[in-house]
């Protein structure tokens, strides 16, 4: 059989509120990537991935959602939506869009309706109690229940006060849920990336915390088993619909095996993204134990791993591991494990975290800083519509702007476009097994291989040069910095070879 798209897949995470601002507002828009789409296919991705755009007073910028079946005026409507899918298909390009199953936003007609009255039709939509338990929300926001006055009941919210959890156990939701799904592959979409996805299932006592854990936000450690038997509906929805769509789902618990197991036996998520090298130091061993350990817990066929060094909720890794050289080398990592590689648009640009002024900060968890604008030419507009975006943009984004690095070869940019060619070449790197190789302390070795095709990749992460150990014929496909020698290893450099 034919494996499904997305398991040879790149997927390219854009945050459309920084992507490009084409209409003067300062904030990016649905048109904005559709200009910008040449650049995703010359780069050599095969999925796009967008961050909310549905009508929301953006408390949480896009994340509590007011209509699920809708967009927000400041990123453009339906039809800039279906020109932007139209557009991506005829290039060749996969399109998912987030979901936000687990609340809306309190000003979603739902809980408009279901905070009107006790006896509301749609109050059983969301969750209230009389009494609360002792829960704490996400953000430091406080306790995770808000009394509602009108009604003297409080409502359950794993974030922010205006983002109401729903009631899965209700099968009007799900329904109602399954319905956006609908909606949405109905105007072409491929598939979807599922917002904390393991918080659907509830355990009906709500049984409090125990003391040592009061004060700490449930998000990454909410695991139910009754949301299997939510995310096997959804699977069987998705399956029962024309064409090979995906969902991806954000599964925040640290334990690689515990994400596994939202796989299911094939029937609940198609993947998970586990977060072990979002979190990793810059160190080959630490590196290598989070490798293993998500390797080992992926084993089954059917639950197939994911990678990713950056987001729109992390520091961006460049930031992370110090330096231009040890993102690049990572770059190297990230696109030949075995899995499915998530960027996140600007690492290509090897974007560093922005610093955020105070009297400039938006978001409630601190977040700014990897949202900033995406540089696409030199100049103060940097290619925007407009020279003020909503957030200061990252820095040198003059040195770091999309139309600067394609001048050069030796850029990030380039780096990646060679990565992401390669990749495409090797059946070895899209699906092959996977091995370690012995290497010196401090770098990482492993090879992929399919039938003939064999790649080893060698990262150094370490400031010394290293020799490689290798013996035999290897040829270099891809270095991260200068040409690259098979039997040494330069600082903070990392080989893609032919053997």
């Amino acid at each position: 059989m034919t494996a499904p798209w997305w398991r040879s897949a790149v997927v390219y995470q854009i945050y459309p509120r920084s992507f490009l601002d084409t209409d003067g507002d300062g904030v990016g828009d649905l048109e904005g990537i559709r200009r910008r789409l040449d650049h995703l296919t010359w780069l050599g991705v095969d999925a796009l991935w967008l961050s909310p755009i549905y009508p929301s007073p953006m408390a949480d910028f896009g994340y509590d959602v007011a209509d699920h079946r809708d967009v927000d005026p400041v990123f453009g409507d339906l039809a800039a939506f279906d020109r932007l899918v139209t557009e991506a298909h005829d290039r060749g390009l996969r399109v998912l869009l987030d979901w936000v199953p687990n609340h809306t936003s309190d000003r979603h007609p739902w809980f408009v309706a279901a905070r009107s009255s006790r006896h509301d039709p749609q109050r059983d939509w969301y969750i209230w109690r009389d009494r609360p338990t002792n829960w704490t929300s996400a953000f430091g926001t406080g306790a995770a229940w808000t009394r509602d006055e009108a009604t003297d009941q409080y409502y359950l919210h794993h974030f922010l006060p205006q983002q109401p959890d729903l009631n899965w156990a209700n099968p009007e939701v799900v329904e109602a849920m399954h319905g956006v799904l609908y909606f949405w592959l109905d105007r072409g979409v491929d598939g979807f990336r599922a917002d904390v996805v393991h918080l659907l299932g509830r355990d009906p006592a709500f049984p409090d915390d125990p003391p040592e854990r009061v004060g700490s936000s449930r998000v990454g450690t909410h695991d139910e088993p009754v949301t299997h038997a939510l995310l096997r509906g959804i699977r069987g929805m998705l399956d029962g619909y024309a064409g090979d769509r995906v969902m991806v789902g954000e599964v925040n618990l640290a334990d690689s095996a515990a994400i596994a197991a939202y796989y299911g036996r094939g029937d609940e998520l198609h993947l998970a993204f586990n977060f072990g090298l979002l979190f990793a130091p810059w160190d080959a061993a630490r590196w290598r134990e989070v490798i293993a350990e998500v390797l080992a817990a992926y084993t089954p066929a059917d639950a197939w791993p994911t990678w990713v060094l950056s987001n729109h909720d992390q520091p961006r890794h460049r930031t992370r591991y110090g330096s231009a050289g040890r993102a690049r080398a990572a770059a190297v990592a990230l696109l030949t494990l075995p899995g499915t590689p998530f960027l996140y648009a600007g690492e290509e640009l090897g974007l560093a975290h922005a610093e955020i002024p105070p009297e400039r900060a938006l978001d409630p968890d601190g977040r700014d800083g990897c949202r900033a604008p995406i540089p696409w030419q030199p100049g103060p507009a940097h290619g925007w519509a407009s020279a003020q975006p909503w957030l200061p943009w990252p820095p040198e984004p003059d040195a770091h702007s999309a139309a600067r690095l394609r001048e050069d070869p030796g850029s990030i940019l380039h780096l990646y476009r060679r990565l992401l060619a390669a990749r495409r070449a090797s059946p070895a790197l899209t699906g092959g097994e996977f091995a370690w190789l012995d290497a010196p302390p401090g770098v990482l070795a492993y090879t992929r291989t399919t039938g003939q095709d064999r790649r080893t990749v060698l990262v150094n992460h370490t400031d010394d040069s290293q020799p490689t150990g290798l013996d035999g014929a290897h040829e270099v496909v891809v270095s991260s910095r200068g040409e690259g020698d098979r039997r040494t290893l330069a600082p903070s450099q990392a080989l893609l070879l032919r053997s």
